[in-house]
């Protein structure tokens, strides 16, 4: 379990940011003052034309910028195709971002794409799997790449690993940083009936580099019951901004924190005032 440390907000640097998207992009530009990182998909700019790319390139240089893919499928046996892994390449080197990150998920089989950011039986095979597919990403980008937990409505059949466990043989087998979604390990908690602060104490903190924030809402299980399913449509909920608390509170290390909102837009006073939970949530963490 991960002991507490104390470390001053100066110390920390924690950032708060957001993540780019069409919809809110007047506010954003409007507001950038208030908003410390950007997180774009990488996906929606990889067949971008000229001027698509100078437009990222030139917020690139107003606001630190990070690429976020979901098309890899680097969490699986099956080797990334390199296309892929070259055009984060050229998008990296055309934007100047500062860091890039991708789920640890499969999404095809057998040249199939399944349209969904899919979990892997959690086994030391996958895991294997998983580090070798991180490694050529991180030769052919240039950078490594840091690696988000996703959510799972059901444990992944044939896992012989829980997890925190598959988690950790990943990050620190692969060595990059985790890219840790608070809401997607709160919900797949609930979702297995675990403690979400349980499951946070046992993942390698020292090793988070980022943070994602988001919301979802419950929906009907077949045996009757719900779960919890991350939509990226509702706001981030209390228990998730106290997880958050509780990572800064044992994490030594500076903390970006990016707000997720897919659609279902309120104003955007209220998505800053996200942004203001999140880093009151920091605040509280790094003064306990």
């Amino acid at each position: 379990m991960a002991a507490a440390v104390a470390v001053s907000q100066e110390t920390a640097r924690d950032r708060v940011g957001l993540g780019w998207r069409a919809e809110l992009a007047a506010g954003i530009l409007s507001n950038l003052a208030r908003i410390d990182v950007l997180e774009v998909i990488a996906d929606d700019y990889y067949g971008a034309s000229r001027a698509g790319i100078a437009a990222l390139r030139s917020l690139a240089r107003q606001v630190p910028v990070s690429l976020h893919g979901v098309g890899m499928g680097l969490a699986s046996t099956i080797p990334a195709e390199p296309r892929r892994l070259h055009a984060m390449a050229r998008l990296m080197q055309a934007v100047q971002a500062e860091s890039w990150s991708e789920h640890l998920s499969f999404v095809r089989a057998g040249g199939i794409e399944i349209g969904h950011l899919a979990a892997p039986p959690r086994t030391p095979h996958s895991a294997a799997g998983a580090i070798a597919n991180i490694a050529l990403a991180t030769r052919i980008v240039g950078s490594a790449p840091l690696m988000e937990n996703i959510a799972t409505l059901v444990q992944p059949p044939a896992s012989t690993m829980d997890e925190a466990a598959w988690l950790a043989q990943i990050i620190h087998g692969a060595q990059v940083p985790l890219l840790l979604d608070l809401h997607n390990l709160y919900a797949n908690a609930v979702n297995a009936g675990e403690s979400p602060q349980e499951l946070l104490l046992r993942l390698p903190l020292d090793r988070v580099g980022a943070v994602h924030l988001s919301g979802g809402h419950w929906i009907a299980a077949p045996d009757g019951g719900q779960r919890l399913l991350d939509d990226h449509l509702h706001d981030v909920p209390p228990e998730v901004f106290a997880l958050l608390t509780v990572l800064a509170r044992h994490a030594p290390q500076p903390l970006t924190a990016i707000v997720e909102r897919d659609g279902n837009y309120p104003s955007f006073e209220h998505v800053l005032g996200q942004l203001e939970l999140a880093r009151a949530a920091l605040r509280a963490g790094r003064a306990a």
